[in-house]
């Protein structure tokens, strides 16, 4: 081994440790040791530097903004809501939830669709009573599985068939070509996680849920006329058992109408009074066929999809104590419009215009984004802060973002465009037709996770160019003898020890050159290797610092580290058998 590469080695080892024995970012990991390797004159800067012009991270990053358009039309709200029913058991649910999370993240970036679907998911569980942490895991996994079905269903994919491309090892992945183990891998590894998550997973409580929240607010929000809801029931608008809060009255036609029957029709121009905690108003404001009943709303000058909601306290000092909401003209005053007020927990029974305020009252407000940075050090308000992601969706866009989707689905199926022009196109009309802003599309840019993934690319690039990765696969070569298959099984298992380590780009990248190093050492096809090594990065099921959507369901299912052991142990095993097992059948050896 040259000094270069044992340099290189001991760089990784480093790298290694300090993700899984620190808390420091992976992306700061990652660039350090990259400028470890330019420092040191392992790499020249071209090398260093040409991941982050990689078109698998170009790609990845213009999936965001079309997973961005598809969120703020609440067009995957809207495909959640039809897609998860009324369970019957825990083992039903998770069904339900398994197989279209699945095949939704077949075709579109796995850790979008999973911050898309755990608040619906939440939801779901506090409304029929399930247990959140037997669902968030698999949801989390389904996701990783499905996204092994496509070319365009993990960021892994991508970067893998660019390196193939860019190494001239071959034509690259069809969008279709994984589907022929990571059908047979998604459907078996499903099937495990509805039979034995019962034993595997735990029932436990999320922090947030133990937590009781005083504030209540009482909203009224209007059912739109000729909207999604009129003519269905409350219960099949699934406005009967909202997490959190509950349908008080109905005025209709000047009508009170309380204790409502769940089998009561709506109507157009009916006035819900619904009284909750703030996560349900939020939820109230993205629902399809609610407007708010407020007509204050309409008079704001900022566009409504440009406005969020905010919490304000009143103070003892702010003008407006002791008059109602109308005489003292809040929205002309502050620009914005007072939704609901929670004041000692009780329900106020007024209109909203009617309500005097009080120091103390908290004002639930929908406003422009700059008002709590104006009033945070105001004398009129105390406690301001933002709600996080309370934009209302663009529902009337919906079917133009689910329409962008199939069309960049069905161009690179067909092989009209390929994967990173159809990416980046579909991004464009996101934008240009008005489903995602680009502000929006800026908050929802992962840029740690790109950083990450053009440092990773460096970093394989001096693990192959100082022969390094020869070396390593000279050893696998050693220890398989003359068993292709036991080459392919130290591959796999390295591949996923390395990925709950580091992320599954950074894995895929720096064992793409081994996994090239050791096909040409057995003068074989370099394909049955990367695609190993394609599948075997994306199962990264043992830890929740492995891949990104286990991490995020982490807080919210309430899991322990260990939990992810317990069923990711066996999912990975059944996962590795299956891939060794048919990529050599798929993939002929023989290059």
């Amino acid at each position: 081994m040259s000094l270069a590469a044992l340099f290189t080695l001991c760089v990784l080892v480093a790298a290694f440790c300090a993700l899984a024995l620190t808390s420091i970012a992976v992306d700061a990991v990652l660039v350090g040791a990259l400028i470890a390797l330019l420092l040191s004159g392992v790499i020249d800067a071209q090398s260093a530097f040409a991941g982050f012009a990689n078109p698998g991270v170009i790609t990845v990053a213009a999936l965001y903004v079309v997973v961005a358009g598809l969120r703020d039309t609440g067009a995957t709200q809207m495909l959640a809501a039809r897609v998860l029913g009324k369970p019957r058991s825990i083992a039903h649910a998770q069904a339900q939830l398994i197989v279209p999370t699945a095949i939704l993240s077949a075709f579109l970036n796995n850790t979008p669709v999973v911050a898309a679907l755990i608040p619906a998911v939440s939801d779901w569980c506090r409304k029929h009573r399930l247990s959140v942490s037997q669902l968030l895991m698999p949801l989390s996994f389904a996701t990783i599985l499905g996204g092994t079905c496509t070319l365009i269903g993990t960021s892994t994919n991508l970067l893998i068939n660019s390196l193939l491309v860019q190494q001239g090892l071959g034509d690259g992945l069809g969008m279709f070509d994984l589907a022929w183990v990571g059908v047979p891998i998604t459907v078996m590894g499903g099937l495990l996680m509805i039979g034995a998550s019962r034993w595997l997973l735990p029932d436990r409580t999320p922090a947030l849920d133990r937590m009781h929240n005083p504030r209540e607010y009482s909203v009224e929000m209007m059912v739109a006329a000729g909207g999604a809801l009129e003519g269905q029931t409350i219960e099949e608008a699934g406005l009967r058992q909202l997490p959190g809060m509950y349908l008080a009255e109905i005025e209709r036609d000047g009508h009170l109408l309380p204790a409502v029957s769940p089998r009561e029709p709506l109507q157009g121009e009916d006035r819900l009074v619904f009284v909750g905690i703030v996560d349900s108003v939020v939820h109230l404001h993205k629902t399809r066929g609610l407007v708010p009943a407020t007509e204050q709303i309409f008079k704001l000058d900022t566009p409504r999809r440009a406005r969020v909601l905010v919490e304000a306290v009143v103070s003892h000092s702010c003008p407006l104590v002791g008059q109602t909401i109308r005489e003292g003209g809040f929205r002309g005053r502050y620009h914005a419009v007072v939704l609901a007020v929670a004041r000692d927990g009780a329900r106020i029974r007024r209109k909203i215009g009617d309500i005097t305020l009080r120091p103390g009252d908290t004002l639930l407000l929908e406003t422009r984004p700059s008002f709590a940075t104006q009033q945070r050090h105001s004398r009129d308000f105390f406690l301001v802060s933002a709600i996080e992601d309370s934009q209302p969706p663009q529902h009337q866009r919906a079917y133009a973002a689910i329409a962008i989707i199939a069309l960049l689905v069905t161009s690179v199926a067909i092989g009209l465009l390929d994967i990173l022009d159809a990416a980046l196109a579909s991004a464009a009309l996101m934008v240009l037709s008005g489903c995602c802003s680009l502000p929006s599309v800026r908050k929802t840019l992962d840029w740690s996770l790109l950083v990450a993934i053009g440092a990773a690319i460096g970093i394989g690039s001096a693990v192959e160019q100082t022969g390094l990765a020869e070396t390593i696969a000279g050893a696998f070569i050693s220890l398989a003898g003359d068993s292709s298959h036991a080459a392919l099984t130290g591959l796999f298992v390295s591949t996923v020890l390395i990925s709950s380590i580091v992320t599954n780009n950074a894995a895929a990248v720096i064992m793409f050159p081994i996994a090239v190093t050791l096909a040409h050492g057995a003068s074989q096809s370099a394909m049955p290797y990367a695609v190993v090594v394609a599948i075997a990065a994306s199962a990264s099921f043992l830890t929740p610092i492995g891949y990104q959507t286990n991490l995020m369901v982490y807080g919210p299912g309430g899991y322990r580290f260990t939990d992810f052991l317990r069923l990711g142990a066996p999912l990975t095993l059944l996962v590795g058998a299956v891939t060794i097992a048919l990529v050599p059948w798929i993939w002929p050896l023989a290059g």
